[in-house]
């Protein structure tokens, strides 16, 4: 997402599996572009377990780096490509609905209560108005906000906002695009790829400390698709574009997530 070539390549190849016959649903974080946002606007990033939270203050700059820098770029990169983008949020058309999050902690064997202030977790997914984009060809972009029944918003983790939109649209593919080529047993040795598991697989894989670090809620978000109707979820590196068109064309690729 920060370099501008390989963000090209990348929208390229997300656009093409239109050409191969899917409907493409783009959702997208921006964490490094957060980041910039907060310290431009002098606000101090407080972490709670890797958790970041998020002031009503935060979240305005939240939404103008998400909505207004990201989006409106890859918008931007999918139209010049040729293809139709329409930028939006899980607030447009209460497409995504939200409760507050809150972090559970365990201190000395006593689970504690972290409020992480506008930082919430999706409830339910309205996929009308995106069907309805779909049907005329449209490819829907969108950043990972949300709000609840009564209006008050909250920015989502972008692997789990995803999850729950693919399970939400049946969708036949779930790709989820990240900097390694998928979930290896040593994440420092390419070799040791798994080329495939099952939802049973995981939580022995999570004892192991197979599954660590940004692999959590990646494969928190595959799980999430799988059980809510989405066919298959694919862990792919994005920093090799053609490892979306070998999802074009069928060919096994990354690590593949099944029931």
């Amino acid at each position: 997402m920060t370099d501008n070539d390989l963000k090209r390549e990348v929208i390229k190849n997300v656009c093409l599996l239109q050409n191969y016959g899917y409907k493409v649903v783009i959702v997208h974080g921006g964490g490094p572009f957060i980041k910039q946002a907060l310290l431009q606007a002098g606000i101090e990033s407080e972490f709670i377990d890797g958790h970041r939270v998020t002031t009503p203050e935060a979240l305005e700059h939240v939404e103008t780096a998400l909505k207004g820098q990201v989006n409106g770029s890859l918008v931007r990169l999918v139209n010049q490509l040729g293809y139709k983008a329409v930028g939006l949020s899980g607030k447009d058309g209460k497409i995504a609905t939200a409760v507050k999050r809150m972090h559970m902690k365990t201190v000395d064997g006593h689970v504690e209560e972290h409020d992480l202030g506008r930082v919430g977790d999706v409830v339910s997914m309205d996929t009308d108005l995106l069907e309805l984009l779909l049907d005329h060809e449209y490819i829907p972009v969108l950043a990972c906000l949300a709000a609840d029944v009564d209006s008050n918003e909250f920015n989502v983790n972008g692997d789990m906002f995803a999850g729950h939109l693919a399970g939400a649209l049946k969708a036949e593919l779930f790709l989820l695009l990240t900097d390694v080529d998928g979930l290896m047993r040593d994440k420092d040795d390419p070799s040791t790829l798994i080329p495939e598991l099952s939802l049973a697989d995981i939580p022995p894989l999570r004892q192991q400390q197979v599954i660590q670090g940004g692999m959590i809620p990646k494969l928190d978000a595959c799980e999430t698709a799988l059980k809510n109707g989405a066919g298959s979820a694919v862990i792919l590196n994005g920093t090799e574009p053609e490892q979306l068109l070998a999802v074009g064309k069928r060919e096994p690729v990354g690590t593949t997530v099944v029931l």
